[in-house]
């Protein structure tokens, strides 16, 4: 729902974020309001189309790391490659639930 606030604290982090547009069953989008470590984010995105078999999930974010002159090359070579492993991660075992036979 709308302004709704979910937290998540995982392996990389912390972050409570606040949900900005909710339409099911095709997107969710999000804001990280807070984040440890801290985290300039302008944009979380999931959208959910369905396709033979299935549904494909596209997860999008746009975030940097808020440290001076370091920080657009601390997003691109340090958190782009962890964030995207784990975002992998996550998808991957959701598949892997989703698609055994009990």
């Amino acid at each position: 729902m709308v302004a709704s606030i979910r937290s998540h604290l995982w392996l990389i982090g912390w972050f409570r974020e606040r949900i900005t547009q909710y339409d099911p069953p095709y997107a969710t989008e999000y804001i990280v309001k807070r984040s440890l470590p801290p985290s300039r984010h302008e944009l979380g995105r999931m959208t959910f189309t369905e396709v033979d078999g299935g549904t494909h999930v596209r997860w999008t974010t746009r975030a940097e790391i808020p440290v001076p002159l370091l920080g657009a090359f601390l997003t691109r070579h340090l958190a782009r490659p962890v964030i995207t492993r784990t975002f992998r991660n996550i998808l991957d075992v959701a598949n892997t639930a989703l698609t055994q036979r009990p």
